[in-house]
């Protein structure tokens, strides 16, 4: 009797142990079985090695204890990489040196995990070396003035690499250009002559309209004198104002107001008396006119003679003095001094 109650008491302590060992079991099990994850979170199951087609999450699932299923958590959140500054020759044999920031998301959890080892450096790797390559095809003009379109460029490369691995590029953006000390001065003295033109440019339109302004003033004050005296009077107030100083005018308004009608009326043109051309030496024919030719019948002039006239004497070639009346001295030309009653 007593070694069959020892027999049982010993066989109800293994039970008792079995089950404890059961339940102990059962809670690990359950602790690893039960899976909580978050809204932007999934799990990618490999079952034995061989990944589920569809990935779990989120909130609550289960899955197989005792390392059946092994689960890999992947974040679908937007991650923000900095491309690490990189030394780019463009296209028009400029150095620079740019960095940048691409956004990716992972958008198939599976991919992501099965078909690259590690996304997030595989898409930092890429950024780097297309942003070299698509640089180096623009100009600095291309790369400081497009920005817009070096972005979107780099955005569609970028996002064809990665498309394979699970992973959407939302956008790559072009942080900073560093450019030479050289160039940079170059660049400033440019511009800075580019807004010196303008400013000239500005200037001269400005002028030329204000020209076009005061020539219509001026017709307009020329045909109301009255008008341009009160621009006058504005004027010496407008000095008067500005300068705090007192004005002598010596010269009356009326004295402008004279002026003006003046010049309002056209001086007659002046009259010019014909001159009388030289006497020509003997025997020299005079030039004939311009405008004739060689075929225009011209009228001969009388011919010049060659001695004075002789009037008689016993002296050739002198003139004798013809007689005169009381009332001149008997020159040859009628004109002569009067005589006196005593002569």
């Amino acid at each position: 009797m007593g070694g069959a109650r020892l027999e049982e008491t010993e066989v109800g302590s293994i039970v008792i142990v079995i089950i404890l060992v059961l339940l102990v079991l059962v809670v690990v099990a359950l602790a690893t079985m039960v899976r909580v994850l978050q809204e932007y979170e999934r799990a990618v199951i490999f079952r034995l090695g061989n990944v589920l087609r569809a990935p779990k999450g989120p909130g609550i699932f289960f899955i197989l204890p005792f390392g059946i299923d092994r689960m890999r958590k992947v974040n679908l959140q937007t991650v923000a990489m900095n491309v690490p500054p990189q030394d780019i020759i463009t296209r028009d044999n400029v150095t620079l040196r740019v960095d940048a920031v691409v956004y990716s998301r992972v958008v198939d959890p599976i991919k992501a995990v099965v078909e690259i080892q590690n996304y997030l450096f595989a898409t930092s790797q890429a950024a780097q070396t297309n942003l070299r390559a698509i640089l180096g095809k623009k100009t600095l003009n291309e790369v400081l003035s497009a920005r817009e379109e070096v972005n979107a460029e780099l955005s569609a490369v970028i996002a064809g690499v990665t498309a394979p691995w699970g992973v959407r590029v939302t956008s790559v953006e072009v942080k900073d250009v560093d450019l030479p000390d050289e160039l940079q001065r170059a660049m400033a003295r440019e511009a800075e002559a580019t807004r010196d033109a303008k400013a000239l440019k500005i200037t001269a339109d400005a002028e030329l309209m204000v020209s076009h302004v005061l020539s219509e003033a001026a017709g307009v004050m020329s045909q109301n004198p009255s008008s341009l005296q009160l621009r006058f009077l504005q004027t010496v107030a407008e000095v008067a104002t500005e300068q705090n100083s007192t004005l002598v005018m010596p010269i009356p308004v009326e004295l402008l107001n004279f002026v003006g009608r003046i010049g309002q009326q056209a001086p007659p043109a002046p009259v010019t008396a014909p001159r009388t051309p030289p006497a020509e030496p003997p025997g020299e024919a005079p030039p004939a006119p311009k405008g004739l030719g060689p075929g225009t019948a011209t009228t001969p002039l009388p011919p010049v003679p060659s001695s004075p006239p002789d009037f008689g004497g016993d002296t050739p070639g002198r003139s004798r003095r013809a007689p005169s009346d009381s009332s001149d001295d008997g020159g040859p030309d009628g004109h002569g001094r009067a005589r006196g009653r005593g002569d």
